[in-house]
């Protein structure tokens, strides 16, 4: 799954405009326009390359996504003495952005390890609190786990089940 189906699946299942989609990869320091958002949220088919209209969104981009998203549901934090003023950015190569994506969502709608867990079996799957916890620790920790595209498929699928009804 790459990074403009994640876009498509997210906006499906919260319901977002393509103008909110714009303002909020303006929160997260991105410029887009909202025909820009259009070519991204666009599905290519791949018989069809000579008039290909898709704008891919790369991992950066779809970083500060995210960052925007959590600024658009729950505000500009305020800055801490010592802090950096920035969140580090994600690296193109590593990363797993079905990781990113678990963590960041959580963060933005503030949903609680039983409301994830909740998302999950909305879409059919049973995850135990452990896989779950692996799969929202940094990077590198000994009990990382990397989220597969089934897993953030049907995190997605279950969003949209909760959201959309």
């Amino acid at each position: 799954m790459d990074n403009n189906d994640i876009l498509i699946r997210l906006r499906y299942a919260l319901e977002i405009k393509n103008k909110e989609m714009a303002e909020i990869f303006k929160l997260g320091g991105v410029e887009v326009s909202v025909p820009e958002v259009i070519q991204i949220l666009t599905k290519s088919d791949d018989d069809d390359d000579e008039n290909d209209v898709q704008m891919k969104c790369n991992n950066s981009m779809f970083d500060s996504f995210l960052n925007g998203f959590i600024i658009h549901k729950r505000g500009k934090q305020e800055q801490k003495p010592g802090q950096s003023n920035t969140p580090e950015p994600v690296s193109p190569k590593s990363a797993n952005v079905n990781n990113l994506l678990l963590k960041k969502v959580k963060i933005a709608l503030s949903l609680t390890t039983e409301d994830m867990l909740d998302i999950f079996d909305k879409a059919g799957i049973r995850v135990s609190k452990g896989e779950l916890s692996a799969l929202l620790r940094k990077e590198g920790h000994k009990n990382y786990k990397e989220c597969g595209d089934k897993f953030a498929r049907n995190f997605l699928k279950g969003l949209a089940i909760k959201y959309r009804g």
